[in-house]
């Protein structure tokens, strides 16, 4: 166990002006740990080493930026309690964003973080240097056969990864289990004509009885990695999935149900916090998100910050890829490379039936243009 001594820091954008934003600040020491008053008598330890602390308080545009301190053991060793003490009760009130995690190494190595990273996910689909590309079956309504016979043609123009579309559940007309059994045959059929190795990763978001019972389901039938959306079924359910030895696949996660953490610039979560770090604490080894310029309202910079979440050292926990996606098209692939260069896995849904008559050629143009 750590000593009571170790901290652990969160930074915080504060609004208001100075003597507003740093109250704001003395309140995050309250309320993210014991919830009491200022002025209500509390033993001497919990009021020196429970309550957070103001490490430093500066001025940054469009507000203050404020450093608060916990001491580790308030996290319990738990990623469900981490969370709690960094954005709790204060995502509740106003003026108040969570922009970046600062842990110590006592801290990170309680947790196992993503159990392939960057580098293993090239080594699981054995691609060293381009980038990487995904599809997705779509859209929800059609058959477990169709979405197979789709999954065969994007397999055999070379797509790297094939996720569901992150809608597709255990509807009546694609029920999981026989989507997941027809898909993971289809790719492997075209994997033995091409020679590559692409592989099929099936959505196990699921109520929380059923969610680890997929990913196993889903790994015994072949599948050769997992689609995610923890803001659904859990942070900590994907971490569950990311430890569990009878899993050991790659997991993508989707961030559905979490746009309303970062799209205020006043409130929430950073995009570098919520899609780059807390993404890997929870296990992920893939963020995918909305790229700029797309459907979506995410900026380059927002962008650029989730790719730098993706990769700054945080202790023994692996760096993971970028996804972009949502609203992708094949002419914008130049242009992405220049921007996230190699180490990134191009998302592209729509665009690939979009592109031309035939999916299986759109696939094989889109790898020839990443250097495939």
């Amino acid at each position: 166990m750590p000593s009571r001594d170790v901290r652990f820091s969160a930074v915080y954008r504060v609004a208001g002006a100075k003597d507003e934003a740093h109250a704001r600040a003395g309140d995050i020491c309250l309320e993210q740990t014991v919830e009491l008053p200022r002025d209500v008598a509390v033993p001497a330890f919990v009021r020196d080493e429970v309550v957070g602390r103001i490490e430093s308080f500066k001025k940054r545009a469009g507000g203050y930026e404020a450093t608060v301190s916990y001491s580790v053991d308030c996290a319990a060793g738990e990623l469900t309690q981490l969370l709690n003490v960094l954005f709790g009760n204060i995502s509740l009130k106003l003026g108040v964003r969570l922009e970046r995690l600062v842990l110590p190494p006592a801290l990170l190595k309680q947790f196992k973080g993503p159990a392939f990273g960057r580098t293993g996910l090239r080594r699981h689909l054995g691609v060293s240097r381009r980038p990487l590309l995904c599809a997705t079956l779509k859209p929800m309504g059609l058959a477990a056969e169709e979405l197979a016979e789709l999954a065969y043609q994007f397999a055999l123009g070379g797509i790297d990864i094939i996720k569901d579309d992150h809608g597709l559940s255990n509807q009546s007309y694609a029920p999981f289990e026989d989507r997941v059994r027809r898909c993971v045959r289809a790719v492997a059929q075209a994997n033995r004509k091409t020679g590559f190795h692409s592989v099929y990763a099936p959505n196990v978001t699921a109520p929380h009885a059923e969610t680890l019972g997929r990913a196993r389901l889903a790994r015994a039938a072949g599948a050769g990695a997992l689609l995610v959306s923890p803001g659904l079924t859990g942070l900590d359910a994907m971490r569950t999935i990311a430890d569990d030895p009878r899993v050991g696949l790659p997991i993508l996660s989707h961030p559905a149900f979490q746009g309303s953490y970062v799209l205020s610039p006043a409130n929430g979560i950073s995009h570098y916090a919520l899609f780059g770090q807390i993404v890997r604490l929870a296990g992920g080894d893939a963020s995918i998100y909305p790229n700029h310029g797309g459907r979506f309202s995410f900026s380059r910079e927002e962008c650029r910050s989730i790719v730098e979440g993706c990769r700054v050292p945080m202790g023994r926990l692996r760096p993971i890829l970028p996804c972009p996606g949502g609203g992708m098209s094949l002419g914008r692939v130049p242009e992405l490379i220049k921007f996230y260069g190699n180490d990134v896995i191009f998302l592209i849904g729509g665009g690939l039936f979009t592109h031309g008559p035939e999916i299986v050629e759109n696939c094989r143009f889109f790898r020839r243009m990443v250097g495939g």
